[in-house]
């Protein structure tokens, strides 16, 4: 076993390894290419001499998780199910509680070892914790999210991009290597197992539902291709990326988040391209990304104002009081009801395609503050909008960028203002002097356009 393997494990449960199958956890990581927690996982099931299974389990509890996330996740699955397949690897779809459903399937395959995705979002945390207490067996939950692992770039919260930019860096050599593949038939499976693949492949394809035209193709393949595609075409322009009408965003995120792309893949694609925009796009997949995780990892509140700094909590709740020229509820904002027809524009362009440019995801946030009574209304909206309509919602991502946007979180205090205090503000003026705002609404409306003539 490599060294590097050890150093991804950062759970794992005092109970011995023991004789038996080797059972792969599947749930953050949706792939079979470049997934350390597989490669993990296939080493411990080869060097036992043992059989590999991989489980997933669906659930209706993910906080958030809508028909059009379920639908994204899903067509992807079915792809990892059919690639295991192939590698005579058997995968069993499984629905319920994911604890307590995964613990039955090993002990009914009397399995040896269970190896699990990490994921520092509190269900994740809480699934892991209640199959500890369930299991006779051991757990190590291996981190294949992240290039860096996150007990290894950090052994705490940190400020900011500038506290953790310098320990990613040091250690990204040593993790930049691809984890090695599974072979096509690395494993045999007798005719049950490879029945009971393919019954669990159907069922997954009978439940993704019809795909919402608009949204991206998912699934291992479909983000390659993209991928592939913004490196040759598309990297060179991603310093532009902050005017939304160049369209220079990777659209890579929503693979990110359902693990149906390694960010390792892309980080290092980018670093051998390098030339223009390579470097803003490292910045943004790996040390924001990154620091994303490191906030949900050490921060339990990451989605309250708990998680603000001090100095932001004291300044917001200095101006908590102060008169605000609108005020709006989630609704009027869910419909694009507001008077802002920037910020209109970018809600309804999340609607539609799932997502939005990255530079209005702060102007977005920002006016949520502008218009709630206060600072933990509008956090709260803003997770309640993001995480319904955006396809990288319910992300640690998501959940760090809004903590800024509306919190301060790893920014700095600015010139007091009313409302936000020495919260960082930004003002459509502001984004008028960046990008043409009329083209990017005129664009958005255009999509408007497209959607009716879909669903007519």
């Amino acid at each position: 076993m490599r060294n590097i393997d050890w150093e991804r494990v950062v759970e794992y449960t005092g109970a011995p390894r023991r004789t038996g199958p080797v059972l792969y956890w599947m749930s953050r990581d949706q792939r079979t290419e470049d997934n350390w927690a597989l490669s993990y996982a296939a080493r411990l099931a080869m060097d036992a001499g043992e059989k590999l299974y991989v489980a997933f389990c669906m659930t209706d509890r993910v906080p958030g998780a809508t028909a059009r996330h379920y639908g994204f996740m899903m067509r992807g699955l079915a792809e990892v199910g059919s690639s295991l397949l192939d590698k005579g690897v058997c995968f069993r779809y499984l629905e319920g509680n994911p604890p307590e459903e995964v613990i039955s399937l090993a002990h009914g395959l009397k399995a040896g070892i269970i190896v699990c995705d990490y994921g520092p979002l509190r269900h994740s945390r809480r699934w892991r914790s209640q199959a500890e207490e369930l299991s006779e067996v051991r757990i190590e939950t291996v981190d294949a999210h992240n290039i860096v692992p996150v007990t290894a770039a950090s052994d705490k919260r940190e400020y900011g991009a500038y506290t953790i930019r310098p320990k990613l860096n040091a250690k990204l050599r040593d993790f930049l290597d691809e984890a090695p593949g599974l072979k096509d038939g690395a494993f045999m499976l007798g005719e049950d197992e490879v029945a009971e693949s393919r019954r669990s492949i159907d069922r997954i394809r009978s439940r993704a539902g019809e795909m919402d035209p608009l949204l991206p193709e998912p699934g291992m393949r479909e983000a390659n291709k993209l991928l592939d595609r913004f490196i040759e075409g598309g990297l060179e322009r991603y310093a532009e990326a902050n005017d939304p009408n160049k369209r220079a965003q990777s659209g890579l995120s929503p693979y990110f988040h359902f693990g149906q792309l390694s960010p390792r893949r892309a980080v290092f694609a980018a670093m051998s391209k390098g030339g223009r925009g390579a470097d803003e796009f490292i910045e943004q997949a790996f040390v924001r990304r990154e620091l994303s995780e490191n906030f949900c990892h050490y921060c339990e509140g990451y989605d309250s104002i708990d998680a603000f700094p001090e100095w932001a909590r004291k300044s917001l709740e200095k101006h908590r009081g102060d008169a605000r020229d609108h005020l709006f509820t989630v609704e009027q904002m869910e419909s694009c009801s507001t008077h802002d027809m920037l910020w209109n524009a970018a809600q309804a362009e999340m609607e539609i395609k799932g997502s939005m440019p990255g530079y209005l995801r702060m102007y977005w946030a920002k006016k949520i503050l502008e218009w709630s009574e206060d600072a933990g209304t509008a956090l709260k909206a803003a997770i309640q909008l993001n995480d319904r309509w955006s396809l990288d919602g319910r992300d640690p991502n998501g959940y760090a960028g809004i903590a800024w946007s509306i919190g301060g979180v790893h920014d700095r205090p600015w010139g007091e203002r009313p409302v936000f205090g020495m919260v960082r503000y930004m003002s459509y003026s502001g984004a008028a002097r960046k990008f043409d705002v009329e083209e990017y609404v005129s664009n958005v409306r255009k999509m408007i356009k497209g959607e009716e003539a879909v669903n007519r």
